[in-house]
């Protein structure tokens, strides 16, 4: 039955991704079944998702009545939150460009625009970056306004604005190698024209260019699969993004970025998970992949470690079972460096001492 549930989780996945589709499974869920597709959603970042495939599922077909309005509950806190982090963004957005910085917005409600249902998206922050090594200059502004403010190791800082996160980061990608630094740089510089406008309430909010933005958000993937665990969630930010912005791209410049940064094989393996698990159409890829390319193993262990890896079933009372253990044990770290050095060597490498050194040397002093 496990292998069952997924098939039947990720049908509904892609249907309430791409708004169609019919769920082709011969028997009716029961409560129980409900339950735990529930659960997993919720572990995954995706309850708005699958909220989103009610509406193409038959009567029969559909979860019980409570907990139906249960998730409505969820979706409504869901979109409520969404509009007042977009309430924020723009404030924020105002208030940084009145003092002459220049924010781009990484990831979260830029992505949503890609969404079927931007609202539907679960958000967890708002990321900016400073364009002209502006973020000394903002942690200052929001310090003088007697905001507690947080220093994280990866060179970023975070706090709290009205009731919503807030991160803002040095460094604009989670590349590792810091010999690539200077390659990055010049990328920054040669895509600042190609930058894109995304209008929040009626607000022009900077993006990065097409490329650059799907570079961050699947670059932002593979820290995470190299540190605890990444959800469903931000494959389907890959997956939308990649579908909406593809006739944009250049893919010839995009594989090359990715080959430069020495994570094409990676990439490839992303690729592949992205049309055989999560139906993005082919045609949406810049690139293709090789036709004898391996890639189950990394949806299991997506599947399993989850957002963060926090709801990892693969271990119980701290004791390590298979490949995992606590989210903050060495043992994972560990096991995902042998998994993906084969994939991304440079930035598996370099992982742990960058967080490292960040950790203890690269925070902020007042």
């Amino acid at each position: 039955m496990k292998d069952q549930f997924r098939d039947i989780f990720l049908q509904l996945l892609r249907i309430g991704l791409w708004g169609e589709g019919i769920l082709d499974f011969p028997k009716s869920l029961n409560e129980k079944d409900w339950d735990q597709i529930h659960r997993y959603a919720v572990n995954h970042t995706v309850e708005g998702i699958i909220y989103d495939s009610f509406s193409f599922l038959t009567e029969e077909q559909l979860p019980p009545y409570s907990l139906r309005l249960k998730w409505t509950v969820r979706v409504d806190k869901i979109e409520r939150y969404n509009q007042q982090m977009n309430k924020v963004l723009v404030s924020q957005y105002n208030y940084f460009t009145k003092y002459g910085l220049n924010p781009i917005l990484q990831k979260g409600q830029g992505v949503a625009a890609c969404y079927r249902n931007p609202l539907h998206r679960m958000s967890g922050d708002i990321d900016w970056y400073f364009e002209n090594n502006g973020y000394a200059i903002a942690r200052k502004i929001v310090k003088e306004k007697k905001i507690a403010v947080q220093d994280l190791a990866g060179f970023s800082l975070d706090y709290d604005w009205e009731n919503v996160h807030i991160e803002h980061h040095k460094k604009l990608f989670d590349i590792q190698n810091p010999f690539k630094a200077s390659y990055l740089n010049k990328l920054q510089k040669k895509y600042r024209d190609n930058q894109q406008i995304l209008l929040i309430n009626n607000t022009p909010i900077k993006l990065l260019a097409p490329e650059l933005q799907i570079f961050q958000i699947n670059i932002h993937i593979l820290k995470h699969q190299l540190a605890f665990g990444i959800g469903l969630r931000q494959l389907c930010d890959s997956a939308c993004v990649y579908y909406e912005t593809v006739n944009q791209l250049d893919s010839k410049e995009l594989k090359a970025i990715y080959e430069r940064m020495g994570v094409i094989k990676w990439a490839h393996v992303l690729h592949a998970l992205l049309v055989n698990y999560l139906g993005l159409p082919i045609s949406s890829l810049p690139f293709p992949y090789p036709t004898d390319l391996k890639f189950d193993w990394m949806m299991n262990e997506i599947w399993y470690s989850g957002n963060f890896g926090f709801h990892d079933e693969r271990f119980e009372d701290g004791k390590i079972t298979a490949l995992s253990a606590q989210p903050d044990g060495a043992y994972r770290l560990w096991a995902n460096f042998k998994q993906y050095v084969k994939f991304a060597p440079q930035e598996a490498f370099f992982f742990p001492i960058v967080q490292t050194y960040s950790r203890f040397l690269g925070k902020d002093k007042d």
